[in-house]
């Protein structure tokens, strides 16, 4: 059958024969694996199979039922660049491309199993492909945001040692700009429409590429993938995943955090540079058999946003909390969302204002997960539990969370200390394997019988968790310890307030003080900046305690955010103690 794909910037036709079982040798000798055997694995009721390979256990198991008739052949990814250009695969579908994917990457690329591959391609179909071929020949999937400077890829393919690097067109003239510096790097793909000098057309070789291909048998253990992520100091960590941390620890996320069903559609904003994307739109979802929805959207834009809840029969949707405080500033009564049932979110700390809004607005409740990119989710609002605004939930399974000390003991209910986790005597399979090449950063998360997560948090009587703030985002002033989500949860309850951003600035008599970076809703945004910074700290000493009002405060037009619009307050707080 033909699969037409009308990508951003091309047509292009793909043809792909859906012939045979392609199911990889260990399906030979063992009886496939179930979704009730994944989640008995992270239950630790059941141990972790010697070998896993996403692509042979889960996605050929899929394109089997569909075959035989188990399962209609529903959309696995669902496609859309909001210009009227569209792609649906189902499970065989992407079966078959993944396979002559997986071929384009080790014959003409030479690319061999173990190989770390650096993928910076935006949210278009190539990066599923690439994503399931990786699997399928046992490459290390390094995904990255299209947003990464040259500064930022020559890091990352250096200390890697990245034998390939796969891009979109944006992208190929920064790395060229770096390549003299990059020894290890032998394979240069480009994901494009034109062809480019130097460069490997994916387009090309994808065409004339075989779809007969044999899935690796890779080991449970063995490395999947690689995440960059910021640390407190210094460069960002290599943290690696392994194909069953990241391959089977997420089932639980997806059964009772994401609601997830064969039959729902789950759009997750994530970009693709992110280890959300990876959860929401790979592991969990495609694990249970729900279709992945994505949207071009190169730049949010709210109209579009609800425009497609509108158009679109989502069922499941996960974005940041910046997404949703900026939904709730519209008349969403206005808006009837086709299918819309289930909303998560995470990332950020969530403000109980906004949740009440949407609630209010929808009748959908907002339910806030939390994790880390080395252990996955941490504490979740599960469907069916009481939901206290403000709160991400309690701990989830496989995890024991705890509030600890500096010393490792676990603090009662009420005190403030470091969210960890207890450690058990083996090392949980969902945990990352480690900071490649980083031995010390690997071993200071460890404390005692902890994980620790350089995050600081409060535990009730209920066993519910509270957000205070990263361990270095907490603002120490006059010897109070002020976590800046509640300095930021009291300033949005103002009408003023579209959004904040707290951080700690230096003075000469406190050390340091709160200080709040607002952004202004347009009915203030022609107020007397004095009286509005005074009514502005007296709402703060009204809704929490006085010593957490903001002594400084800023009117700026708009707050440094990543790409999933997360609030960059490291970058405001460098400015602040002048680092930047």
């Amino acid at each position: 059958m033909k699969i037409l794909l009308h990508c951003w910037t091309f047509r292009f036709t793909w043809v792909a024969k859906l012939s045979g079982r392609h199911f990889h040798g260990d399906h030979q000798i063992r009886a496939p694996l179930t979704t009730a055997d994944f989640e008995a694995i992270n239950l630790c009721d059941k141990s972790v199979p010697k070998n896993f390979n996403f692509a042979g256990d889960v996605l050929d198991q899929w394109s089997q039922k569909e075959k035989t008739g188990q399962r209609p052949a529903n959309p696995a990814l669902w496609w859309v660049n909001g210009q009227g250009d569209e792609v649906k695969w189902s499970f065989r579908e992407l079966g078959s491309l993944s396979r002559k994917a997986a071929n384009v990457l080790t014959k003409p690329c030479g690319l061999q199993r173990g190989d770390r591959v650096a993928v910076i391609l935006p949210r278009i179909p190539e990066w599923w492909l690439i994503n399931v071929a990786c699997m399928r020949t046992g490459l290390v999937f390094m995904p990255g945001t299209t947003q990464l400077t040259a500064r930022d890829i020559l890091y990352r393919l250096q200390v890697s040692e990245a034998k390939g690097i796969v891009v979109s067109e944006e992208v190929a003239p920064t790395v060229e700009s770096i390549m003299s510096e990059c020894p290890n790097l032998k394979t240069r793909l480009l994901v494009s429409p034109h062809s480019r000098e130097g460069w490997l057309s994916f387009h090309q070789l994808f065409q004339s590429a075989s779809e007969e291909h044999s899935c690796v048998e890779t080991g449970s253990q063995e490395p999947m993938a690689i995440y960059f992520t910021s640390g407190t100091t210094g460069s960002p960590k290599m943290a690696q995943h392994s194909h069953s941390s990241i391959g089977i620890g997420y089932a639980l996320c997806g059964r009772y955090w994401l609601d997830l069903k064969s039959s729902d559609v789950i759009w997750n904003m994530s970009d693709t540079g992110w280890i959300k994307a990876a959860i929401g739109s790979v592991f969990s979802s495609w694990l249970w058999g729900a279709c992945v929805f994505v949207h071009r959207m190169a730049s949010f834009d709210t109209d579009a946003f609800l425009d497609t809840l509108v158009t679109y029969p989502i069922t499941t949707m996960c974005s940041a909390p910046t997404v949703y405080r900026m939904l709730v500033q519209k008349d969403l009564k206005r808006y009837k969302f086709k299918k819309l049932r289930h909303c998560v979110t995470g990332g950020e700390p969530l403000n109980p204002e906004v949740m009440e809004q949407w609630k209010a607005q929808t009748g959908l409740q907002l339910y806030e997960g939390y994790g880390q990119t080395e252990v996955g989710i941490i504490c979740a609002n599960l469907k069916g539990q009481e939901i206290k605004p403000g709160s991400m939930g309690r701990g989830v399974l496989p995890y024991d969370v705890q509030i600890i000390d500096e010393n490792g003991n676990v603090l009662p209910p009420g005190k403030e200390g470091e969210i960890a986790l207890r450690l058990k005597s083996t090392r949980p399979f969902c945990f990352f394997s480690e900071y490649v090449n980083n031995p010390e950063k690997t071993a200071a998360t460890l404390r005692g019988n902890f994980y620790v997560t350089g995050d600081r948090g409060v535990k009730d009587g209920d066993g519910y968790f509270w957000f205070v703030g990263r361990a270095d985002d907490v603002i120490i002033s006059s010897g109070y310890r002020i976590g800046p989500f509640e300095v930021e949860s009291a300033l949005i309850e103002h009408p003023a307030v579209v959004e904040s951003a707290v951080v700690s600035s230096p003075d000469p008599i406190r050390g340091e003080v709160v200080k709040a970076f607002v952004v202004l809703s347009a009915a203030f945004k022609s107020s007397n900046p004095e009286k509005l910074t005074l009514e502005l700290q007296d709402h703060v000493k009204k809704s929490t305690a006085p010593y957490k009002y903001p002594r400084k405060v800023e009117f700026v037009q708009e707050l440094p955010k990543t790409i999933t619009g997360k609030i960059k307050r490291n970058v405001l707080r460098d400015q602040e103690w002048g680092r930047r």
